[in-house]
């Protein structure tokens, strides 16, 4: 059996393979007509979120079985394709969740205190301190949309802050210390809003100018889940505004985002898709999956399979 690696996954995952007796090909990340060419003689396929798995490469793929996600977020797979070829595509949605929570919990401080224009200020020569008087988040609510592993961890961090939280999720109907409400109310009643929601027809957009319109004068808001579940367009005309006091964004509708106007805005704290990027996250969601695919291509047990194969 032999299994194809295109993307920067920690080296560990490979040991896994090898140890498990798999012949690993580690190659750069790969254009879609050269994956196309190479995909037919694999069983197993691996990738983080800089590979695009597209039906034209599922096409070609004629022994692959699975396909896994050293990460949570699968919009970078075409799962309907990989469905009707019978390929599994699995995740590891454990991996980086305390690494996505902290990541957010670290940008509503700096958002909140002005960390980061505060330390690009002194680093010229400043020294306005009356400048950057920030904000403090114990007693203020912190709007979470989206109650899964990371929303859970994240509203645990909050709620040692001692922030009131509320959240909105479709498939949660209680949560210890955390108010449940619906979509509405969330956007409504928070000083800090933050998404962690996968990126479906669902969801897409799921924060627009309608919602904005709703918020309250002041709100910030924080997105380390998916770009695209809060339309750029929108939250830079709330900036502008005024509605918007200020926003940590780690997700891009479109990465690198060079071309956004949002990285125009002071109010915007902008960071290069680092939710997962720690050591130990790292080194967490590479060897998830390997040990996923390892089970799966030797005894097809499925481990965190998210279609129907």
């Amino acid at each position: 059996m032999k299994v194809l690696v295109t993307d920067n996954v920690c080296p560990l995952a490979i040991d896994v393979f090898k140890n498990a007796g798999i012949q690993v090909d580690v190659k750069p990340t790969l254009a879609e007509d050269e994956l196309a060419k190479v995909i037919p003689e694999y069983d197993g396929f691996v990738v983080r979120s800089a590979t695009k798995v597209t039906k034209k490469i599922l096409d070609s793929a004629k022994k692959l079985k699975v396909i896994g996600r050293a990460g949570v977020g699968v919009d970078n797979i075409d799962i309907p394709a990989a469905t009707d070829k019978k390929v599994a595509v699995m995740n590891t949605p454990l991996g980086n969740m305390n690494a996505a929570a902290e990541h957010t919990v670290a940008m509503m401080f700096a958002l909140a205190r002005h960390i980061h224009h505060a330390h690009a200020h002194l680093r010229a020569g400043g020294w306005e301190r009356k400048k950057y008087v920030g904000v403090e988040l114990r007693g203020k609510t912190l709007g979470i949309v989206g109650l899964g592993k990371i929303g859970k961890r994240v509203a645990e961090f909050a709620a040692g802050i001692g922030m009131n939280i509320i959240a909105y999720d479709p498939l949660v109907k209680e949560s210890n210390g955390v108010k449940i409400a619906d979509f509405n109310e969330v956007i409504q009643k928070s000083d800090f809003i933050t998404v962690h929601v996968p990126l479906n027809d669902k969801t897409k957009y799921m924060i627009n100018e309608e919602q904005f319109g709703m918020m309250r004068k002041g709100v910030r808001i924080i997105n380390v889940a998916r770009g695209g579940v809060i339309n750029e367009e929108a939250l830079y005309n709330a900036i502008t505004s005024g509605k918007v006091a200020g926003a940590a964004i780690d997700v891009w509708e479109n990465e690198p985002p060079h071309s956004s106007k949002l990285l125009t805005l002071d109010q915007v704290l902008s960071i290069p898709h680092l939710g997962a990027s720690t050591k130990e996250a790292q080194e967490n969601v590479a060897i998830d999956v390997a040990e996923q695919m390892v089970v799966f291509l030797k005894e097809g047990k499925k481990i965190n399979v998210i279609n129907k194969v």
